[in-house]
């Protein structure tokens, strides 16, 4: 474990490892497998994803990483029936000419070696985020040729070797036009899918300025049921990232993606979500805001990623964690959902070079390890959670 990090705020927390990864510590998303770990990378460094060996906890080991076409970034991962799914995205996002866009597929059955048997090209600008929990189908969000922002999109993957585009959906008003792309300083209302997740018959999706939506799947098809927004209230773009669902309650946790540094822009909240009406989602609750001297560390600050609650890793459907920028990990119960309280967090200093912490993503574990990257230069921190639930 990095002798540097030092722990700044925790509770329920303690530190068991640290790895910048080899230098390239501009971490994103994670996937387990066994005492293996799949870490996506923003781009930064011209890596796409660390295979990191995790039998000694508090001393991680990269095994390999992988290299991304030019213009390109690889940093959303997913894992499922041995396959981990890789997208392709232009990077920078200012750039217009990536050398690969889609998502690329790769057999993980031994689980240390990274063996790539499939790739899905799509026409346009890449695939931002995916959701695959097995079987046939995963889905994402992608930046078409034939659309204005990011749409979610299935992909069927009955032949890993030659998947497919199964379906697009598009918001309406939002299709068919070609070199509007969106400049994100722009007031103009930008409607735009980051991902869905899919839990049974049911997708739920966050959308820039459009807050969160609940669609119905059949056969791998979206049709949207209904959706709630706060942009106006929020006074700007609150950039509505992700919404996950809590199990059979009828709540979704809804997260804003802080973008804007130094507390700018406007409000980003997470926010408690009742779609037990689903034509009429409404919001019931925001979330507890970290008190402290945030907005002047350095960097961003609010939430972002959540756990996902995937199959085979820790699944609450009261206890949420999330990523919260230079606010580190929180972690929060909704038992009560007028009343939603902050029961744990993990704040460490920043890695030399960097101002403030930047998580960015956590994947919970069921035997209370917890994975968190930092997405600029700290990489992968390793914790054990020993507070309610674990």
């Amino acid at each position: 474990m990095s002798d540097r990090t030092e722990v700044l705020e925790a509770r329920g927390f303690e530190l068991v490892g640290h790895s910048d990864l080899d230098g390239h510590g501009d971490g994103m998303q994670i996937m387990r497998s066994q005492d293996v770990l799949y870490v996506g990378h923003m781009g930064d460094f011209a890596v796409g994803t660390s295979v990191v060996d995790i039998t000694d906890p508090a001393v991680p080991r990269v095994v390999s990483q992988t290299t991304v076409p030019r213009h390109t970034h690889a940093h959303k991962t997913q894992l499922a029936d041995g396959l981990l799914l890789v997208n392709n995205e232009r990077y920078p996002y200012q750039v217009r000419d990536p050398a690969s866009a889609g998502i690329r597929v790769y057999d993980v059955t031994r689980p240390r070696e990274l063996r790539e048997v499939g790739f899905l090209a799509v026409d346009g600008l890449g695939v931002h985020r995916i959701w695959y929990a097995g079987g046939r189908f995963a889905y994402g969000s992608a930046q078409l040729a034939r659309y204005r922002r990011y749409v979610p999109i299935t992909v069927d993957l009955a032949d890993p070797s030659h998947p497919r585009m199964h379906s697009v959906w598009a918001w309406p008003g939002e299709q068919d036009r070609p070199g509007q792309e969106h400049d994100a300083t722009d007031p103009v209302r930008d409607v735009s899918c980051h991902h869905p997740i899919v839990r049974g018959n049911r997708a739920y999706a966050g959308y820039f300025d459009a807050g969160a939506a609940v669609f119905a799947v059949e056969e791998g098809r979206l049709e949207l049921l209904g959706s709630a927004s706060w942009t106006e209230r929020a006074g700007g773009h609150p950039h509505t990232h992700t919404a996950l669902p809590l199990g059979d309650r009828g709540l979704l946790a809804v997260t804003d993606e802080a973008i804007e540094p130094d507390c700018g822009g406007a409000r980003k909240d997470i926010h408690l979500v009742d779609v037990s009406d689903e034509r009429r989602p409404r919001e019931v609750a925001t979330f507890p805001v970290p008190q402290g001297d945030y907005c002047s560390r350095g960097g961003r600050f609010g939430p972002h990623n959540l756990h996902e609650n995937r199959p085979g890793t820790f699944s609450s459907d009261t206890i949420v964690f999330a990523t919260y920028f230079n606010g580190g990990l929180r972690v929060y119960d909704t038992s009560d959902p007028k009343q939603v309280r902050e029961i744990g967090c993990f704040v460490p200093s920043a890695p030399p070079g960097q101002r403030a912490i930047q998580f960015n993503d956590v994947l919970v574990s069921d035997d209370g390890l917890v994975f968190v990257t930092d997405r600029v230069r700290g990489g992968l921190y390793v914790l054990r959670w020993s507070g309610a639930g674990a």
